[in-house]
């Protein structure tokens, strides 16, 4: 049985182990391949508890130059349900930076990403060193993911110490092309020349386009593996072009050479992430939602919020109930935010799209909405969403809450500026709930206008906006005089498939076999 091994910063199958998308991938692609016939090892970093969880035997210790020092870097594993998938945590204190349990870092808009970028550069380090212990068996390609894992290809190509890892097939999948991790050369404890003092790199190939004497992993990432995916088909096209914020594009982020030349390379595909499709019918219904409503832990800081709603629709479901979850990002809610002046939006002109889809919502009915992030942004949402009597905002994440979110709303809201991929449409869908998403990246490549949702686009941010309210407009409308019709859309929603074992097979086939197979040995 061949074997990959994924090195990432998030694992879903492991208690606390997803903050994101990457976790969703990480956890079930490895199923689908186990399918195919592929073994996996997933390799994180512990952040200080993974190593903890029951049943977690450590495996070895491997020393670990970095930063001028020799580190000891404890493996341990977690153990899973398949036999054909190995968690695989590497636990140091350098891996929790900021205490116990934090997978991400904020160090604020100062020195962006350098808490983040310091301990991956060391996890990268770390796989790089147990890699080439002579007791590691050493697999058939190494699936490096989004920035976190990149700079594993550098110490590939650069470093004498690790030289056997040449003959490995490193393929890299780009999550999310906005987030690059990108650190100073030099000068700053958390800069390359920091982490690895001895490296002697070439500055052109490790170099930011766009800011000098700056190392950018994820073009790392790009230049460096032997293939390159996206984790949708129309990503994978749009990112081959520049940025438009004029017109609200999002394309290369600043790295569209890179992406243009891998794939005149022929070594860029998109490949669309899959979806868990478990047996059996998900629980519909208002007073599943109550119940978890009025279970949330008061960390959530919503009981008034709750009780109001509570008290107004008590055993009487709301009329239509509108949803959204996602991360609270500029990414996901600006379209939300944008101000609409279009004659065909029936709202005033300083409202925001947000304010026209509750004002067209009602009063009898109700919208949801469920996510944390960026501070400011949150404070946006909240402060439109108070103005409107038919609105709720979760401010955090409660899995059983999504859930019930996907499971029991007539209507999911995905206006995302750009998407790699998406998990939530795919989600709501699956249990049968319409879509209205914006038509970019993976969005475009899983709904379908008037098939399974709803799509909208438009030539800038403000016109998007009203093409957006247009097509909220467009559904309740629909929702309300074609039950019919209606009833079709979310049965054809339901009934679409995005399988992970497409995805495997994809993966098998463009990335993890260049028709060659690799001479790196096991060492004795």
């Amino acid at each position: 049985m061949k074997h990959v091994l994924f090195v990432a910063a998030e694992n879903a199958a492991l208690p606390g182990g997803k903050v994101g998308g990457i976790g969703d991938v990480v956890r079930d692609l490895p199923v689908a391949l186990a399918e195919a016939g592929w073994s996996t090892t997933v390799l994180t970093p512990a952040y200080g508890f993974l190593h903890k969880l029951p049943r977690a035997q450590k495996l070895q210790t491997v020393a670990v130059s970095f930063a001028g020092s020799i580190e000891q870097v404890q493996l341990y594993s977690v153990p899973g349900d398949n036999p054909h998938i190995r968690h695989t945590v590497a636990e140091h204190p350098l891996m929790s930076p900021q205490g116990p349990g934090k997978i991400y870092c904020d160090d604020g808009p100062h020195r962006p990403f350098a808490s983040d970028a310091h301990k991956f550069a060391f996890f990268c380090a770390t796989v790089a060193a147990y890699l080439t212990q002579p007791t590691t068996r050493a697999p058939d390609v190494v699936h490096l993911h989004d920035w976190h894992a990149a700079l594993l290809l550098l110490l590939r190509q650069s470093a004498p110490e690790y030289r056997l890892l040449s003959k490995l097939r490193c393929v890299y999948t780009i999550h999310n092309l906005a987030l690059q991790g990108i650190r100073p050369l030099r000068d700053d404890p958390s800069s390359l020349e920091s982490w690895y003092p001895d490296l002697a790199y070439d500055s052109a190939l490790v170099e930011d386009p766009r800011y000098r004497n700056c190392i950018n992993p994820m073009a790392l990432g790009i230049r460096l593996a032997d293939g390159v995916n996206t984790v949708s088909p129309t990503y994978a096209r749009e990112i081959r072009l520049p940025d438009n914020p004029a017109t609200g594009f999002f394309g290369g982020e600043g790295l569209e050479r890179d992406t243009q030349a891998a794939a005149e390379a022929g070594k860029l595909v998109g490949i669309l992430n899959g979806c868990m499709y478990p047996g059996g019918k998900h629980i519909r219904g208002w007073q599943p939602l109550v119940r978890v409503l009025q279970s949330l832990p008061g960390a959530l800081s919503v009981e008034p919020l709750v009780d109001i709603v509570l008290r107004r629709f008590g055993r009487r479901r709301p009329r239509t109930i509108v949803t959204s979850v996602g991360r609270i990002t500029a990414q996901k809610v600006s379209l939300f935010l944008e101000r609409v002046a279009d004659d065909r939006v029936a709202c005033h002109t300083d409202f925001t799209a947000l304010d026209a889809i509750l004002e067209r919502l009602g009063d009898d009915s109700l919208f949801v909405l469920l996510g944390s992030g960026d501070p400011q942004l949150e404070q946006q949402l909240a402060t439109v969403l108070a103005r409107h009597s038919n609105a709720l905002f979760i401010n955090g994440y409660h899995e059983a809450l999504a859930d019930c979110l996907y499971a029991c709303g007539d209507l999911f809201l995905m206006p995302s500026s750009f998407e790699p991929c998406g998990i939530s449409q795919l989600l709501a869908m699956r249990a049968g709930q319409p879509c209205v998403v914006h038509g970019v990246g993976g969005l475009r490549d899983t709904v379908e206008n008037g098939v399974t949702g709803f799509v909208f686009a438009g030539a800038t941010p403000q016109v998007q906006a009203c093409e957006f309210v247009q097509a909220f407009n467009a559904a309740l409308t629909m929702r309300e005089t074609q039950p019919q019709r209606w009833r079709s859309i979310g049965q054809a929603a339901a009934a679409a498939r995005f399988s992970w074992g497409a995805a495997a097979q994809a993966y098998i086939r463009d990335m993890y076999t260049d028709g060659k197979e690799a001479d790196y040995a096991a060492h004795d």
